[in-house]
Formats: C-alpha cells, sequence, structure tokens
C-alpha cells in the first residue's frame, strides 16, 4: 500500500516550515535513511530522511513551497510491485493543529487510512504527547495511551511503544469537554498602521517592499512580546580591561602551537558563567507562574546572520575551559551563519550576552529572550582617563556594558550582585582559572 511521507515537526514549537528543497524526484529508488528533502524552520534549514525503502510515486508539495503544516502529506512512497495507479487522488491532509512536534522523520501511513485520531489527553486534562501514526495504532488495538510511557523525544509516545503494548480495553475516557490543548499560537506581529495603510502613505515614493520569511516574523513576535510582557531594568557599569588584554596575550601565545586562539568574548562568556554560580538566585528564568533556578551555567550568545540572529547556548559553561568554549563557540556562530543548528543548541538557557563592541558601539539596551532572566549588552573597549587608587589619573582600557533585567526574577539588589561578579571577573582575569 503506499506510504504518506509527512512534513516533520523539527522543534518542539514547529506548526509549519518551508519546503525549501527536495533531494529527490519521481521516480528515484530511495532506501531508509536517505535524504529526502531540506525544511526550513524559523530559525535553521535541516535535512530529513527516509524511514522506509521504496520508489517517490508522487511529489504533492512542490520545493519552495511556504507555510506547510506539520504532517500535511508532502510526497507519496510506492513499495514492491506498486505503480503510480496505485496512488489515486492522494493529496496532501493538513494535519490536526494540536499535533505535537516529533523527530524529523516520514512517518509511515497508508495512503487509504482515516486520519489519525486527536491529540488525546488522560484523565486529568492534561495533554499527552503521541505521534499520528501512534495514536492510530493505539486505537485500532484498543490501549489506552495513557498506560504508556513514551519513548520518543521529550517522552513522546511513538510507533515502537504501541506495537510493543498489550491490548486492552482502554480507560474510562475523559468527560466530552475535555478537548486536546490548543496549538500554541504565534505572538502577535509588532503594532502599527495596517500595511495597506503604509504601502499607501508611501506611495508616491520609491521603494523596495521586502516579505518577511520565518525568522524576521519570529523575531518581531517575540521581541514585541518581550517589550511589552517583561518589566525591564538596566544596571551599567564601566569594566577596566587592561589585566584582561595583558592576559589574553599571554595566553594565546602559549596557546598558538595548538591553533587555538581566545577572544574578548571568550572570557566575557566564562565571567558570565561563573558569576552565575557566584551568585545562584540569579541563574533563573520565568515560567508563566514560577522561577526554575538553573543549576548549571548554560549561557546563550547572540550571532548575527543574515536576516537575523540566533542565541546558541553553551551548556554547563561554567565547566568548561576558556579554550574549550572558544572552540566551541566558534563551532555554534558558523553553523549559525550557515542555519544548521539543531533547536536544542539555540533554545534554553537562563542568561544570554549580545555583544556590539566589534561595531564600535559604546554601549546599549539589550532585549530579554524569553524565559531568560537577563542579557549583558557589551560595547566596545576604548582607551579613556580613569582614576587609579591613589586618586592620580591615568588612561585604561574601558568597556561598557548594560545589564538588562527581568523584575519578575531578579530583583535590583540581586542584579547588581551579578554585574558586580561580572565585573569582578573580568578585571581579575586569572582567577576565572582557578
Amino acid at each position: 500500500m503506499p506510504i504518506e511521507i509527512l512534513m516533520p515537526a523539527l522543534s518542539p514549537t514547529m506548526e509549519e516550515g518551508t519546503l525549501a528543497k527536495w533531494l529527490v524526484k519521481e521516480g528515484d529508488t530511495v532506501s531508509s535513511g536517505d535524504l529526502l528533502a531540506e525544511i526550513e524552520t524559523d530559525k535553521a534549514t535541516m535535512e530529513f530522511e527516509a524511514v522506509e525503502d521504496g520508489v517517490v510515486g508522487k511529489i504533492l508539495v512542490p520545493e519552495g513551497s511556504e507555510g506547510v503544516q506539520v504532517n500535511a502529506v508532502i510526497a507519496i512512497l510506492l513499495e514492491d510491485g506498486e505503480s503510480a495507479d496505485d496512488i489515486g487522488s492522494a493529496a496532501p491532509a493538513a494535519a490536526p493543529a494540536a499535533a505535537p512536534a516529533e523527530a524529523p522523520k516520514a512517518q509511515k501511513t497508508p495512503a487509504s487510512s482515516a486520519p489519525a485520531p486527536s491529540a488525546p489527553v488522560s484523565s486529568d486534562g492534561n495533554r499527552i504527547f503521541a505521534s499520528p501514526l501512534a495514536r492510530r495504532i493505539a486505537a485500532d488495538k484498543g490501549i489506552d495511551l495513557a498506560t504508556l510511557k513514551g519513548s520518543g523525544p521529550r517522552g513522546r509516545i511513538v510507533k515502537a511503544d504501541v506495537e510493543g503494548a498489550s491490548a486492552a480495553p482502554a480507560a474510562a475516557k475523559a468527560p466530552a469537554s475535555v478537548s486536546a490543548a490548543p496549538a500554541a499560537k504565534t505572538a502577535p506581529m509588532a503594532s502599527g498602521p495596517e500595511a495597506d495603510t503604509v504601502l499607501r502613505m508611501y506611495a508616491d515614493r520609491d521603494f523596495e517592499e521586502v516579505a518577511l520569511d520565518g525568522m524576521r516574523k519570529t523575531i518581531a513576535a517575540r521581541l514585541t512580546e518581550a517589550k511589552q510582557s517583561i518589566p525591564h531594568f538596566y544596571l551599567r557599569r564601566d569594566i577596566k580591561l587592561d589585566a584582561l588584554l595583558a592576559f589574553r596575550s599571554q595566553l594565546n601565545k602559549q596557546l598558538e602551537k595548538r591553533g587555538a586562539k581566545l577572544s574578548v568574548n571568550d572570557f566575557i562568556i566564562k565571567a558570565c558563567a561563573l558569576a552565575l554560580q557566584e551568585v545562584p538566585d540569579a541563574n533563573a528564568v520565568w515560567a508563566s507562574d514560577r522561577i526554575l533556578k538553573l543549576k548549571p551555567s548554560d549561557v546563550a550568545v547572540a550571532v548575527a546572520i543574515e536576516g537575523g540572529l540566533f542565541t546558541p547556548v553553551l551548556k554547563d559553561a561554567e565547566m568548561k575551559s576558556l579554550s574549550a568554549l572558544s572552540a566551541e563557540m566558534k563551532d555554534l556562530a558558523a553553523r549559525a551563519r550557515d542555519r544548521k543548528l539543531a533547536p536544542h543548541e539555540y533554545q534554553g538557557g537562563s542568561f544570554a550576552i549580545s555583544n556590539l563592541g566589534m561595531f564600535g558601539i559604546d554601549n546599549f539596551d539589550a532585549v530579554i529572550n524569553p524565559p531568560h532572566g537577563a542579557i549583558l549588552a557589551v560595547g566596545a573597549g576604548a582607551k579613556k582617563p580613569v582614576f587609579d587608587e591613589d586618586g592620580q589619573i591615568s588612561v585604561a582600557t574601558v568597556m561598557s556594558v548594560t545589564l538588562s533585567v527581568d523584575h519578575r526574577v531578579i530583583d535590583g539588589a540581586l542584579g547588581a550582585q551579578l554585574l558586580q561578579s561580572i565585573v569582578d571577573n573580568l578585571e581579575n582575569p586569572m582567577a576565572m582559572l582557578a
């Protein structure tokens, strides 16, 4: 029977994506593990592969198609002995909006079978995460999904979990009034005049209209939400960098034979990671009705790419050496610019760093990336007159930083302690190696 190839979910929040490129064509023979297509989300371009052997019978969604819903049928795979005549009138079928995310794999489902049951809920109203195929098999076998433990990503119930379970009558269903949780909605776009109003305003001017891609839409929505919903406050400090610059030069000479070179940003990452350990109450995120205090220092670093930015996360940064942080950051930044990061590499963290010093920016205020508790905006280091301990004027390399803080998570005094710890680490860099 023909096999439907479905639009994969590449992250837990993905609802739709762009089918950027087909890597196969109709008539091609494919084996399990062969790459089928490149899928773009708002953040990344990822390849996804076949999980079944067969022949590509029909491509239903052309490459370049935007807004393809997760679990929509994008192609039909034929098994041995089947021909294009067996496909019938197969056409893309949008998946239920509440379908949860799963790993980027095609799912095997008979093209003529009925749609998978809608996302189930447990007796207490909590949604049960299961793939459409797992739900269909469970319904056929009379298995209550609430009795199973999922082995898929984030505990999701997948085909193997259901096939390995014994058939049994399903437990009493939840009341009809309990329905699946609605799909997460994208935050509203930035407020302002309607597009038609703006177009009329500039009708007599020469301009180029630039359509918003998925990344730019997400940036607009998330930052609008952040500025409207997060009570930001800002703490500013100047940091003397002379000791750090001298220490960095000394280390780089020793690392030269290993082909490694530390940047000032590597020291900033390490300083922030250690500061989060020294002020643990500030190593926290906002979770709607509670605060989560993290144990490790997972530090996100903003990386500018064409058309937007990524914030890859350096996990357990407090445990890593400067050279390890440097190598990891270079790798993440390179893959971010190629949009090759996996979702788990740019999601999470409790704290972020945005450094515009290399562009000559003296100081700025960064917008917090929810659910983070804070973000450090880093400006350029510059020679400035300062007073030394004896009250004499001297010249030092000074870098201005601003800590943007979510007041729901971190109060003023706690934020000041965190920033003081960052300053101490950067002005006494040797201590970071202790």
